[in-house]
């Protein structure tokens, strides 16, 4: 059929073209490569100093202190909670077991919306005010683009500053 619209020795052309094309990996993927976590090796540590005690953290990927994407992991304990606070770049959370509470705004209101269930997924505009709990332990994974900074509405709520 193409012999009829397209010489052979194009076609030969073509065909070769195609054949180095095809096995070259694009210039991004021979610099890069990908990342793979498995959940049985994911180590968690103590959380950072910029959240109220107890929870912990795993950095899966990046650098949340240097700019760039990054993914991590926290772990809340049961009834924890993390006051009203902004962040300068949007966050994706998504829940990955237990149950999380997490709603915008600027006061601490349980009642301000239902528990997500694992699998939830929120996305947070940058400088949003929300805040977050749990009454069962729960995992979340946070991905967003660092440097990653936390600003508490209110100073007394800053683990920081007490």
């Amino acid at each position: 059929m193409f012999s009829s619209v397209i010489p052979s020795y194009r076609l030969v052309a073509f065909a070769a073209v195609l054949a180095m094309t095809a096995f070259v990996p694009p210039a991004s993927a021979q610099e890069h490569h990908h990342t793979v976590v498995i959940p049985g090796e994911v180590v968690f540590e103590q959380g950072p100093p910029s959240l109220p005690e107890g929870a912990q953290i795993a950095v899966l990927y990046g650098n949340p202190a240097e700019e760039g994407p990054f993914a991590l992991r926290l772990k809340f304990p049961a009834g924890y909670t993390v006051p009203p606070h902004t962040h300068p770049t949007d966050e994706i959370v998504t829940v990955i077991s237990g149950k999380l509470g997490l709603t915008a705004g600027d006061i601490l209101d349980q009642s301000a919306a239902p528990l997500l269930a694992a699998g939830s997924l929120v996305v947070l505009p940058s400088g949003m005010a929300h805040f977050a709990w749990v009454e069962e332990e729960t995992i979340i994974q946070l991905n967003s683009i660092g440097p990653l900074k936390i600003t508490y509405l209110q100073d007394a709520d800053d683990p920081r500053v007490n």
